[in-house]
């Protein structure tokens, strides 16, 4: 049994994070109706690659969920999806600011007719202030909310997180504000308002920077694969590649020097600590780049692997997915309907991990099964 089996959800959700939100659910085992536009969710098209006329980005977002294509405009929608509303446990949206008020489905309006009704909006930059209702994107916010300045190396210019982190991790915490939400339902009997941002989201990945911003007053660097506070704590160049070592704490560097050759460094009154090393890294970062170009990524690999410290190559995706921790993980699954693989929930349960149930759903595939309006063509 599935933890969420018998939990109801509608997804009024487009692009990413709310999708996302909606998929963690379903693949915990809720039942999540999708409702999209007659012409489909936005992301639908967000290609290429396609895969059977479909984005892969979408394909990743919306497993394991049924679609209903409805026309909000139309009051016999808006009747059939309000009625939905009333036996459902969790409404989920980020649509624009404001659109679904303007149709009577905001959270107000929505929990008076379900009391119980747990709704979760994902915003842009909050559901408060004076940019509550500025919608926004992944790299909007990104730079909003000071990643850019943190990201990249530091003789080049301030660059985006390559994956969309705000989205995603917006994502997940809707579902687990949803989770918490369910459970004080249990204990009240009813339903509560959750609300998430992509800012609030980024301002959480960066609340280490912003605790030693406070502290200090000053940006702190950035650095292309490293860590400003830790050294040793990044990639270094080899004779045929690039390998990230992590010999995080003194420990480690004493054990990194001597698989070095070089046991003396360990004991050095210049880098014997981490602020030690902090202090001289402009001494120390050279002698450690001069050694590592001495031997092969794979033959740096064994050496460290053999002393204990932590490191790897740096993988392109088809090394991700033809290692053999990826395949004994089975984290990378089949979607049912379609000749595609794709990264399921990354939790497991007793060792068994939540199965992709279904594919993406077809655009309003779901539609006469559940009884929905088919919108009129335009």
């Amino acid at each position: 049994m599935l933890p969420l089996q018998g939990v109801k959800v509608v997804e009024i959700g487009q692009n990413l994070a709310g999708p996302y939100a909606g998929e963690i659910l379903a693949m915990l085992g809720a039942e999540v109706v999708k409702i999209e536009r007659p012409e489909g969710d936005d992301a639908r098209g967000w290609g290429p690659p396609f895969h059977a006329g479909i984005a892969c980005s979408f394909h990743a977002v919306n497993r394991n969920k049924r679609s209903v294509a409805l026309d909000l405009k139309d009051a016999a929608a808006l009747a059939w999806l309000r009625d939905l509303v009333r036996t459902r446990d969790i409404v989920i949206q980020n649509m624009r600011p404001g659109s679904l008020e303007a149709l009577g489905l905001g959270a107000e309006a929505l929990r008076a007719l379900n009391p119980r009704l747990i709704y979760c909006s994902l915003h842009a930059f909050g559901a408060r202030g004076p940019m509550a209702l500025t919608p926004g994107y992944e790299p909007i916010v990104q730079a909003f909310a000071g990643m850019f300045s943190v990201n990249g190396a530091a003789e080049a210019p301030p660059a985006r997180v390559g994956m969309q982190v705000l989205d995603l991790g917006t994502g997940v915490w809707a579902a687990l504000g949803c989770l918490a939400a369910l459970q004080r339902r249990h204990h009240t009997g009813e339903g509560c308002t959750v609300d998430t941002s992509l800012f609030e989201t980024g301002l959480g990945w960066m609340a280490q920077h912003v605790a030693g911003f406070h502290e200090t007053g000053r940006q702190p660097p950035r650095h292309r694969t490293g860590n400003p506070k830790l050294i040793v704590f990044q990639a270094f160049d080899t004779a045929d590649g690039e390998i990230v070592v992590a010999a995080a704490n003194d420990r480690l560097f004493a054990k990194y020097a001597a698989a070095l050759g070089h046991p003396e460094w360990g004991s050095d009154p210049r880098f014997r600590s981490n602020a030690d090393r902090i202090a001289h890294r402009d001494i120390l970062l050279p002698l450690l780049e001069a050694a590592m170009r001495r031997r092969t990524s794979a033959a740096w690999s064994e050496v460290l692997e053999e002393a204990g410290i932590p490191c790897s190559p740096i993988h392109d995706l088809a090394a991700v997915a033809a290692h053999p921790q990826t395949a004994a993980l089975g984290i990378l699954q089949p979607m049912p309907g379609y000749a595609l693989e794709g990264v399921a929930l990354p939790v497991s349960f007793d060792g068994e991990r939540p199965p992709v149930r279904r594919g993406a759903p077809g655009l309003g595939e779901a539609n006469a099964e559940l009884g929905a309006p088919v919108p009129k063509p335009r």
